[in-house]
């Protein structure tokens, strides 16, 4: 094959000539993974393509997390409702439970796992299993666990029976030593948690199965040829603080823009953990999950890397109270900063560059600040009514 040797040959003069002078060594070998359940090399690795009238088949992992539920609704309104699976190791409530298929899912159990994709003819994978920021900070051994050896075991699955696999990134992947405004798509990452490492490793570990060891940056869209001719179809999003009315507080750093509309309407005092100055990129749920969507349905030749950000707004504690306060005008707000979340604010972006993924794939956010806490309120103040009334 010429075209991989003379590929393989620029990329190997490139590096070997880097400004460090360390020369590096490349083999043009298919790079499936660094497990003990190896692929085999001669496996095909092909995209999957569908029909309009032929619907991906599709497992969220970790599906009862903060964006799991909604994902699933929004794709089985899209994809049918018995063409979306939620599995989660934790017992769905009701309302989740007869909304459409769940399942039992252990990502670290790799055999049960792959009975699933097998069993419901899987095609489609998202990887929401994980523990977040301050959580895994809590507990290392098993943030390690879940986010690292379960990410693994969905790489070598999705390897395997060549599925297109999504796993979601986070601000969390860039650290103090990242432009921080705005945090361009590739940049100096190197994050001071173990949320944040496991997600830069899940970013490259996508990247670097795509049969040769190369760089998008070097390369730009020749790298797609290997992507379809041999590598595993792998989507990245780095999400911003997510917001949402339909889920509790997880963990995140970020959560205290979910907290603030709770207590705003329970008890009208709320306590923030973070500075008021802390500014953050967030995102209201459902400019999310489409974004999420528009990504896996978009066409592979569109795509000019594999991990993007994605942003809509950026806010300071401060300036959210102060919208939040146009509503609930008799909120008191006070600040007892948690010096564990603040130092990880304080390393990850201010501003998301994301003009890539809006010239890739026509990414575009609906929420605004504005939009965003109008619409917190629409949703928990009908049901803070509900309950008072029942």
């Amino acid at each position: 094959m010429p075209i991989v040797r003379n590929v393989s040959r620029a990329v190997s003069q490139l590096l070997q000539s880097s400004g460090c002078g360390c020369g590096i060594s490349i083999v043009p070998v298919r790079c499936i993974g660094i497990s003990p359940r190896q692929v085999a090399s001669d496996a095909s690795f092909h995209s999957v393509s569908f029909s309009e009238s032929d619907h991906p088949r599709v497992l969220i992992t970790g599906g009862l997390g903060q964006l799991g539920v909604g994902l699933a609704k929004l794709l089985r309104k899209r994809f049918g409702k018995n063409n979306v699976i939620l599995s989660d190791i934790r017992k769905p409530a009701d309302n989740v439970f007869y909304s459409g298929p769940f399942i039992y899912s252990d990502i670290l159990d790799y055999k049960n796992l792959r009975e699933i994709v097998v069993n419901n003819r899987i095609t489609w994978l998202f990887h929401y299993s994980a523990l977040l920021s301050a959580v895994g900070e809590a507990n290392v051994p098993l943030a390690r666990a879940v986010n690292i050896t379960g990410l693994h075991n969905v790489l070598d699955i999705a390897a395997e029976h060549n599925l297109r696999l999504f796993v979601p990134s986070t601000i969390g992947a860039f650290g103090p030593t990242s432009p921080r405004d705005p945090t361009p798509d590739l940049c100096i990452q190197r994050p001071r948690t173990i949320y944040g490492v496991s997600k830069v490793h899940a970013e490259l570990m996508g990247e670097v199965r795509t049969c040769f060891v190369f760089f998008h940056w070097c390369f730009g869209r020749i790298s797609l040829y290997y992507h379809y001719r041999y590598g595993l179809d792998f989507r990245c999003l780095r999400y911003p603080g997510i917001i949402s009315a339909d889920s509790q507080p997880g963990g995140g750093t970020t959560d205290y823009a979910v907290q603030i509309f709770h207590d705003a309407i329970k008890t009208g005092k709320f306590e923030c953990n973070l500075k008021p100055d802390t500014r953050l990129p967030m995102m209201y749920i459902d400019d999310c999950l489409k974004a999420t969507l528009e990504v896996m349905e978009a066409p592979a030749e569109a795509l000019s890397m594999r991990t993007y950000n994605i942003s809509a707004m950026s806010f300071t504690p401060e300036e959210l109270a102060q919208e939040v306060q146009k509503h609930v005008p008799e909120l008191q707000v006070t600040y007892n900063v948690d010096a564990v979340r603040q130092a990880i604010a304080d390393s990850w972006p201010m501003n998301f560059d994301d003009s890539n993924a809006r010239r890739d794939w026509g990414w575009k956010h609906d929420y605004d600040l504005p939009e965003l806490v109008s619409t917190m309120f629409s949703f928990l103040g009908s049901d803070s009514r509900i309950a008072q009334a029942n």
